[in-house]
This record gives structure tokens, sequence and C-alpha cells, in this order.
């Protein structure tokens, strides 16, 4: 079993930046991918970053791409989420996975940990 927890989020305001992180504990030699998605009020849960733990392979949702960062510290565990320039349709719950990935990074049904998710608030 992998177990992962998030933390990190919040509320901001338009324009403002968080940094997500989530840090993997148990088994995590069993995943050989890490990502981040989020599902917003009435919305489905939806793509949003994507990383391989060797760091080779980096996968983006359109909407995030020049805002968003995801980065790794292998020693520590740890995937990070930095946030930039974020705007009120950013406002989610993000929830950190980590599985084998499959060949696109962006398909939920390839990871098969999941961390409670954290609640990101982007008022205008």
């Amino acid at each position: 079993q992998v177990q992962l927890v998030e933390s990190g989020g919040g509320l901001v305001q338009a324009g403002g930046s968080l940094r997500l992180s989530c840090r993997a504990s148990g088994r995590t030699f069993s995943t050989s991918a890490m990502g981040w998605f989020r599902r917003a009020p009435g919305k489905e849960r939806d793509f949003v970053a994507a990383m391989t733990w060797g760091g080779g392979r980096t996968s983006y949702a359109d909407s995030v791409k020049g805002r968003f960062t995801i980065s790794r510290d292998n020693a520590k565990n740890t995937v990070y989420l930095q946030m930039n320039s974020l705007k009120p349709e950013d406002t989610a719950v993000y929830y950190c996975a980590g599985g084998a990935g499959g060949y696109t990074l962006t398909d939920e049904s390839d990871y098969a940990y999941w961390g409670q998710g954290t609640q990101v608030t982007v008022s205008s």
C-alpha cells in the first residue's frame, strides 16, 4: 500500500500563488508516476499535472500550462504543485495520485493510490 498526504491548500486571491505538497509513504517503489487531479464544485474530477518519479516525463492540462509546475523531491518522497497566476476557475479540491501513470499520465484509472484531497479556493 501507498499512503498519500496532501497539504498546502487554502484561500488565495486571483493572481496569487500556492504550493501544494504530496508526501508518499509505504510501498512507494510500486508507483512510477505521481499526478495531481482536481474536482471543481459540480464537476467531474479532471487531470491537472503529472510526472514520472524519474522525471523523464511530465504532462499538464492545457488550462494550467504556463501557470502550474509539478516537481518532485525523491529523497523526501514528495511531489509538489506550484500554482501561479491563480484564477477563480482553479477553485477545486486537489487530489494527489500515485500509480503506473499509463502512457499519457493523464488517465485517473492508471493511478491506484489517492490522497484525501486539499481545498484550493481562489477569490476574484
